[in-house]
């Protein structure tokens, strides 16, 4: 496999790349500045390349505007401290692969290059699609056996829509799993030799959703050098997989009603029509007869995608699920780091289960890869599960009275009718009539730490978003995170 090539001024972040990099038996090659890549490009080219924006001569973008030029499949991944709008949009505008904020997630920048390298090597670097052969993520278990009569439902459906083009309308909750449902069917289906492509309607800014749907020709905006395919053209004869439809502005509803109608579009700035034969599949997890009724979704938009609706059943529905699934998830987050793959006792299985999991797989997900690096020893137990589950009430606990049939302790109970304010306050009278020590530094830590992951679960782990919904900086975020206990440890 070829090299990744990683240009950047600062040797410091070269040198993290390179041994992230290296522990993931990745080669890389190096640069200092822009015009040492256009020389090596004359004679090679790389897996995938990463660059920084700003460095001394040639920026990133200028430079990622000349490989898009004569080497348009190249994936290019653009990372950059000064994480300013114009960046973003003229980095995406000018076709790169993925936009990397400084400081970044190491393990986070190995998978996103790892998925680069991937898509290059696939024929469809650049491109934005996440290949099906790709998409068997450690969720992807979710979908391969289970023992609730829910998902069994859900099973029968796929198997009955996978072999038509019928549009689907997936509705669930926020981490429960609908674009894994929409792979299913695209990956039984009579399209399966051709793109899966998604796209996340909620999390591309409003200025670049339409060039990002229908593509843009050359010279349309500031940026636009050469002319871009939008997911619809990339996903030409497959799958189009619109996740979070019900967040679309309804000014690009128009144009999408249009496209489900004749299957014609025009791109940005262009003048000829463009059809395509795409299957779509959407998700929402927002009730979309409500937004209709609110004049929020348009009426017919809703119609036309609500041919066959397929409810997805959160985690705290489908319970007996979750042992299949925490094994799986630990085997995965151990490979991932490599380490020993820690398992569950039976208390902690029996309290996680008792758990609701408010954001469904994903969040039994996060706790599986909490848990691999936070948990001390290889067995978990019920005093090593994450907060969010130990602070509960317990089905059992892992003592040898218990398993001779102890009495479990009662719950206490809860007033449903007092606000947070006024059970923080009762929280806090009871912990100071105990003589608990530093009341105020506990509670504080557990109120960001609930905060801060309800914020991360919002924005499906994405930290700038999430730190900028609560109104705080990228690097107090990442700070807090690590002081939390919440992020695993890096290079």
């Amino acid at each position: 496999m070829k090299p990744v090539w990683i240009v950047d001024d600062d040797q410091a972040i070269r040198w993290v790349l390179e041994k992230a990099l290296m522990r993931a038996n990745i080669d890389t090659i190096s640069f200092a500045c822009a015009q040492e890549v256009e020389q090596a490009l004359q004679k090679d080219t790389p897996a995938a390349l990463i660059t920084d924006i700003r460095m001394p001569g040639k920026d990133g973008l200028k430079l990622l505007g000349e490989i898009k030029s004569e080497h348009p499949k190249l994936p290019v991944i653009v990372m950059t401290a000064y994480g300013d709008l114009d960046s973003t949009v003229s980095a995406f505008q000018g076709g790169a692969f993925d936009f990397l904020a400084k400081p970044f997630d190491v393990n986070e920048a190995v998978a996103l290059i790892e998925r680069a390298i991937q898509e290059n090597t696939e024929g469809s670097a650049g491109n934005g699609e996440d290949k099906a052969g790709n998409g068997k993520s450690s969720g992807r278990a979710m979908l391969t056996q289970s023992l609730s009569p829910a998902m069994q439902e859900v099973f029968r459906a796929i198997g009955k829509l996978a072999q038509s083009n019928v549009t689907v309308l997936i509705t669930g909750e926020s981490g429960s799993g609908k674009e894994l449902v929409a792979r299913a069917l695209h990956d039984h289906g009579m399209r399966s030799h051709a793109p899966f492509v998604a796209l996340n309607t909620a999390a591309i800014p409003r200025d670049l959703l339409e060039a990002e749907l229908f593509g843009h020709e050359r010279g349309a905006f500031t940026g636009a050098s050469a002319n871009r395919r939008g997911r619809f053209e990339e996903a030409s004869g497959g799958t189009l997989f619109l996740d979070e439809i019900g967040d679309m502005p309804l000014e690009l509803q128009t144009r999408l009603l249009r496209v489900l109608s004749d299957g014609t579009f025009y791109r940005v700035g262009g003048s000829q029509p463009v059809k395509v034969d795409v299957r779509i599949v959407a998700a929402t997890h927002q009730p979309l007869e409500e937004r209709v009724r609110e004049g929020k979704f348009r009426e017919d938009l809703f119609h036309r995608l609500n041919v066959i609706r397929l409810r997805l059943p959160p985690l705290r529905e489908r319970k007996e699920d979750v042992p299949a699934l925490a094994k799986h998830f630990l085997s995965a987050s151990a490979k991932a780091l490599g380490v020993p793959v820690k398992r569950l006792s039976e208390a902690a299985m029996q309290q996680l289960q008792q758990f609701d999991f408010p954001g469904n797989v994903r969040q039994l997900e996060n706790f599986c890869h909490w848990l691999t690096v936070m948990a001390p020893g290889q067995t978990v137990n019920v005093t090593d599960l994450p907060p969010e589950v130990s602070s509960g009430v317990p089905l059992a606990v892992d003592h040898p009275e218990a398993e001779a049939g102890a009495p479990i302790v009662s719950p206490k109970s809860v007033p449903m009718n007092k606000s947070w304010t006024e059970l923080l306050s009762q929280e806090a009278s009871e912990r100071l009539a105990s003589a608990q020590p530093d009341v105020w530094g506990t509670l504080t830590e557990e109120f960001e730490r609930a905060v801060i992951d309800a914020a991360l679960r919002a924005c499906r782990g994405r930290r700038v978003e999430a730190a900028s919904r609560l109104g705080m900086g990228r690097n107090t975020i990442t700070r807090k995170l690590r002081e939390l206990g919440m992020d695993p440890p890096g290079l």
